[in-house]
């Protein structure tokens, strides 16, 4: 019983003894300390969290924040500049949103506000690679923009489409087709007929026989010179088709003139003959006057044609027809100030234009080139409807003019077969009307040069 009283005791004391080690550990100072210093810890290190200068990313979709496009689209002169006022840590020259040395984007120093502007075009986590001069686009780059500050003649340049009908020769851009649809390049001699009527059995075969494919008859509307009657128009044609040459007939009277009036009244014998051309446009063109306007005038001579061409295709004339620049045909850029709009101006679109060089024209390299170009750097179609070797204003480079012609398909038409007079027969082409002898400082090498007719014409296609 004893030795149970004591076992007893024995585990009471063991039983105080617990109780009283877990009191003391409850009220032990250091283990108080411990657990307030990691409170106090965390507490100092999320109140730091907080108080940092810079934004949590999160702050990227904040509301006060610009949206990315209102830096990237232009809307400010200076790509990198966000707001009229710099904030503090900014420069002037906007260095907050430029790249630095090492391609990325810095972003601002201090304020919050300009972190939150920036803060749609990069987090501080985000590198950005630095653009390309120049300075941060924020277009796509394309061409329309430069495309626009050009000139409209490229687009300026409109695409000339085939005429409405394609029953005879048609232009298409800078060339010329016939009926077949084959290109045709224009090489031959103008024929003075008005003035030499009774020579025209002898001339146009002698004509044909150089390899020419192309004559221009010089015709008269009463005006000036002796009427060519319809029945003389209607001969003429079939003298020339009968020897396989493309016809370009043309009215003299108002060479060099700058009256409207003269001009209508040649649209109006063009009208009184027009059964001779209806029908016949797979072999005559029609070039409606010969140099009219003497002026170095733009404005009249687009203003006469422009009446002129509607009126001949408001009576149902379809022929392709040619028109003389002005300035006695010397003065190409007129093709370039008004050719397109008389282009648009034709209902059928069938419409070339002409350039006559002598002195003026004609007188060297860069000149002819700059005339040529004055319509086919406009997408129009152009020949030379006549030419010399030289002229009273001038020496002309007949050499040049046939070799350009050659090597970029343009036409050319000699002046002229036989007649001049006046001081100016050195223009004659051939000393006879038959052709038995050509003039040696021109006729041989117009016919038989290394770009002269006989090696470099081609007859039209619709006679083959």
């Amino acid at each position: 019983m004893k030795n149970k009283n004591v076992l007893i005791s024995f585990l009471l004391a063991l039983i105080t003894a617990f109780f009283t080690s877990c009191s003391q550990a409850t009220n032990d100072p250091d283990i108080n300390t411990d657990v307030g210093t990691s409170l106090t810890e965390i507490q100092e290190n999320t109140s730091s969290v907080e108080n940092t200068d810079e934004e949590p990313a999160v702050t990227v979709i904040s509301s006060d924040s610009e949206p990315e496009e209102s830096i990237t689209s232009g809307k400010t002169d200076n790509p990198g500049q966000t707001s009229s006022t710099p904030s503090s840590g900014t420069n002037n020259d906007h260095s907050s949103s430029k790249p630095n040395s090492t391609g990325t984007v810095n972003p601002p120093a201090s304020s919050a506000a300009a972190s939150k502007t920036n803060s749609a075009v990069i987090s501080p986590s985000v590198s950005k690679t630095k653009p390309a001069a120049p300075a941060p686009v924020t277009k796509p780059t394309t061409t329309t923009t430069s495309n626009a500050a050009k000139p409209s003649v490229t687009t300026t340049t409109s695409t000339v489409q085939k005429p409405v009908s394609s029953a005879g020769f048609y232009v298409n851009g800078t060339s010329l087709y016939d009926a077949n649809g084959n290109r045709f390049v224009m090489r031959g001699i103008n024929h003075a007929h008005t003035w030499f009527k009774s020579q025209l059995e002898t001339a146009i075969p002698a004509i044909a026989a150089t390899g020419s494919n192309t004559v221009r008859i010089v015709l008269s509307d009463g005006q000036q010179y002796t009427k060519d009657s319809i029945s003389d128009v209607k001969r003429i044609i079939e003298i020339c088709k009968k020897n396989k040459l493309v016809c370009i007939l043309e009215v003299h009277d108002v060479t060099g003139k700058n009256d409207i009036n003269g001009l209508r009244r040649v649209t109006d014998y063009w009208l009184e003959i027009k059964s001779a051309l209806i029908g016949n446009e797979a072999y005559v063109i029609l070039n409606i006057a010969n140099e009219w306007v003497g002026d170095w005038d733009s404005a009249t001579w687009y203003k006469g044609y422009s009446e002129a061409i509607k009126a001949i295709r408001n009576a149902g004339i379809k022929n392709a027809v040619i028109i003389d620049s002005a300035g006695w045909g010397q003065y190409a850029e007129s093709i370039n100030h008004y050719g397109q709009k008389l282009l648009n101006d034709d209902p059928q679109k069938n419409t070339l234009f002409s350039v006559h060089m002598y002195g003026t024209a004609g007188k060297n390299p860069d000149i002819i080139s700059k005339n040529i170009k004055y319509a086919t750097n406009n997408n129009l179609c152009v020949i030379v409807g006549e030419f010399g070797h030289t002229h009273s204003d001038g020496d002309v480079d007949e050499d040049y003019i046939m070799e350009y012609c050659n090597k970029n398909n343009i036409g050319y038409l000699g002046w002229s077969w036989k007649g001049n007079g006046g001081g100016v027969e050195y223009l004659d082409i051939a000393n006879d009307w038959n052709g038995n002898s050509l003039s040696g400082d021109w006729g041989e090498k117009l016919i038989n040069g290394i770009y002269g007719i006989k090696n470099t014409s081609k007859i039209c296609s619709v006679y083959k």
